[in-house]
């Protein structure tokens, strides 16, 4: 069964569509709630509380427009209304408005270089990150989001994600440097 016939059958409320769906796209969707919140367990919970989402919203998708991008907005949406929640809890990117708000804004936008180290590996230092960082490093990078879209979306100023994205950028390329020196220092013994 193709995309198409797939999601039609799925606004029909078929269960076995339901399942081929879900089969189909969980494990891209999965990798997409990971890498947000950086927790396996609220990984699958995210997972299952999109997949409900999108069941009970297939009738919303009009066929413009890619499937999988429609499910990854629907998946992105939830992990940030995630994080919003938790933010509201701890309180914790507060805290770093006030510590990195007259950071410089200049400094924030050169990417880091990580052709060298295997992917599984980059996600699972982005997945380690503190909660703040990964959100707003992920939505910069991988989301091609702006860092005024940034702010918008999680309720903080534009200088504070440009901080927050720094901050990420500069824990990663540390990880980095230290991985790539280890692994000199492998070669040359």
């Amino acid at each position: 069964m193709d995309d198409s016939q797939l999601i039609s059958a799925c606004k029909k409320q078929n269960r076995d569509a339901q399942r081929a769906l879900y089969e189909r796209f969980a494990p891209v969707m999965m990798s997409v709630c990971v890498r947000y919140c950086g927790d396996e367990d609220i990984a699958r919970d995210l997972l299952h509380d999109g997949f409900i989402r999108v069941f009970t919203q297939i009738g919303s998708f009009t066929g413009e427009g890619s499937f999988e991008g429609w499910l990854r907005r629907i998946f992105v949406n939830l992990a940030l209304e995630n994080y919003r929640k938790e933010k509201r809890k701890n309180l914790f990117l507060e805290e770093y408005v006030q510590m990195y708000i007259n950071e410089s804004e200049d400094q924030a936008d050169d990417l880091l270089d990580i052709e060298d180290i295997p992917r599984e590996v980059v996600f699972e230092m982005i997945r380690n990150l503190p909660t703040g960082y990964r959100t707003v490093f992920n939505l910069y990078i991988f989301e091609d989001m702006s860092h005024k879209e940034i702010a918008e979306e999680l309720g903080i100023n534009e200088a504070a994600s440009r901080s927050q994205f720094f901050r990420a950028k500069t824990l990663l390329k540390k990880k980095i440097e230290a991985m790539l020196e280890k692994n000199h220092q492998r070669k040359v013994q």
